[in-house]
């Protein structure tokens, strides 16, 4: 007996036995041949969204007020305006009235420039750059500190202070001209000559440090 409930493939579609037309044999041949009732199964895929005209011109404006941007930024924080190629450093003469080091300004000088060398891609130029760096070496000498009950200073203060004018013609808003000291304390035991150098090397890494975050940092 036919199962009415059997379903067969005919062409890429499903059909299912008229259960109530079944074949009768008669005079040598079927007659009453059972009728198929065909139903197609159709699968809808939803529609793939489709990029309006509007999202494509919101797309246009957004890269380009990206690519019109004046900032860029870089890992050290700093942000200066594109428009800005090139920097420039004075020589830095000395004019403290401590104790005399003939290689400060140089050693200042140099240490600047390696700061902006090493944390800016901007060029470095002798004459005078977008933005320019100058100055002078107005305090560079030492103090007794921390007195002791004999009345002795058990610490001596080194201090070196140093006035820097920044100019910046893209930006004439960020000028500045401000005093950069900073200072270490060593034993007063200890022979001033005998420091000197290191202490000298570690505190004009902080100021060119200062110097650099006002600039570019805006601290």
């Amino acid at each position: 007996m036919i199962n009415s409930n059997k379903l067969k493939r005919i062409n890429g579609e499903f059909s299912r036995l008229n259960p109530y037309s079944l074949p009768v044999w008669s005079d040598g041949h079927y007659s009453n041949i059972p009728t198929f009732q065909y139903s197609r199964i159709t699968t809808h895929y939803p529609e793939e969204p489709q990029l309006s005209l509007l999202s494509l011109l919101l797309a246009c404006c957004l890269f380009a007020s990206l690519a019109g941007c004046k900032v860029s930024y870089s890992f050290t924080g700093a942000s200066i305006s594109a428009e800005i190629k090139t920097i420039s450093v004075q020589y830095f003469p000395n004019r403290s009235r401590g104790v005399v080091n003939p290689t400060l300004s140089q050693d200042f000088t140099d240490a600047l420039k390696d700061r902006f060398k090493a944390q800016t891609s901007l060029e470095l130029i002798n004459g005078i750059g977008d933005v320019n760096f100058e100055g002078e070496i107005t305090n560079y000498g030492t103090q007794p500190m921390a007195i002791t009950g004999t009345e002795r200073a058990a610490l001596t203060r080194f201090t070196i202070s140093i006035r820097v004018k920044y100019s910046n013609i893209i930006d004439p808003e960020g000028n500045f001209e401000t005093t950069f000291s900073r200072y270490d304390d060593f034993e007063s035991s200890i022979d001033f000559s005998s420091v000197e150098a290191d202490l000298m090397e570690k505190i004009l890494d902080q100021i060119t440090e200062d110097v650099f975050n006002m600039a570019f940092v805006n601290w």
